[in-house]
C-alpha cells in the first residue's frame, strides 16, 4: 500500500471518528433534555420522590399539567439521592407500576405519602406494595418487576443523563432544553413554558 492511500485511510478513520463522537454525544444531549417537537414544548423534570422540594413542587407540576395539556410534555425522569435510602427502591416502584399503565397514579400516590415513608432507613418496601394494592395492581407481577435488574439500570440510566446534562439537585427542570433555574413553583414554570409557547 503506498504512503498516499494509507494516509488517505487514517484521514477517513479520524473522521469517522469524529463523526461517530458528535452523533453519540448530540444523541445523548437530547435524550437528557430534549427539545420541542412538532411545535410542542417539552418540560423535562428530574426529581427524587424521598425529596421534599419534589414533593412541594408536585402539585403545581400537576396544576400544568392539567392546565396545558397535549400542548406542553410533561417528561418525568428519576434522579436517586444516594443519601436517600429508599429513592431508588421508590423510582423502580414507580417504574414497575408503569408496567402496568399505573406509572403516574404511583408518582401522586408517592408524593401523596411522602411524609410517612420519605426519610425512613429501612426499606418500605411493603409501603410500596401497599400503594400497588392500592391502584390495584396485579401483586405478583409488581413484586417480581421490583427485583427486575433491567427497571433498577433504568432508573440509574436517568440519573446519569440528568447527571451529564448538569443535574445536581432536585428537582431540576429543562423547559425546551434549556435548564430552569428559579424557584420551582407553578408562577414561575408557567412562565418559563409561556416564554417558549408558540
Amino acid at each position: 500500500m503506498s504512503k498516499n492511500a494509507r494516509l488517505s485511510l487514517v484521514i477517513v478513520g479520524v473522521v469517522a471518528v469524529v463523526v461517530a463522537g458528535f452523533l453519540l454525544f448530540g444523541r445523548n444531549d437530547t435524550t437528557a433534555a430534549p427539545q420541542s417537537a412538532g411545535g410542542k414544548v417539552t418540560v423535562v423534570e428530574y426529581l427524587d420522590l424521598e425529596c421534599p422540594s419534589c414533593g412541594a413542587a408536585h402539585p403545581g407540576v400537576e396544576r400544568l399539567k392539567s392546565e396545558y395539556g397535549e400542548r406542553v410534555t410533561f417528561d418525568v425522569r428519576h434522579f436517586p439521592i444516594p443519601s436517600h435510602r429508599n429513592s431508588e427502591l421508590a423510582a423502580v416502584a414507580v417504574e414497575a407500576a408503569g408496567a402496568q399503565g399505573k406509572r403516574d397514579d404511583m408518582f401522586r400516590m408517592m408524593f401523596d405519602a411522602q411524609q410517612e415513608w420519605a426519610g425512613q432507613q429501612t426499606s418500605q418496601r411493603a409501603v410500596f406494595t401497599g400503594f400497588a394494592q392500592e391502584l390495584g395492581l396485579d401483586a405478583a407481577a409488581f413484586e417480581k418487576a421490583l427485583d427486575d435488574p433491567a427497571l433498577r439500570e433504568r432508573v440509574l440510566a436517568q440519573r446519569s443523563e440528568g447527571a451529564k446534562a448538569g443535574v445536581q439537585a432536585t428537582p431540576t427542570f429543562f423547559v425546551n432544553g434549556t435548564k430552569f433555574t428559579g424557584a420551582p413553583s407553578y408562577d414561575n414554570l408557567k412562565a418559563a413554558i409561556e416564554k417558549v409557547l408558540p
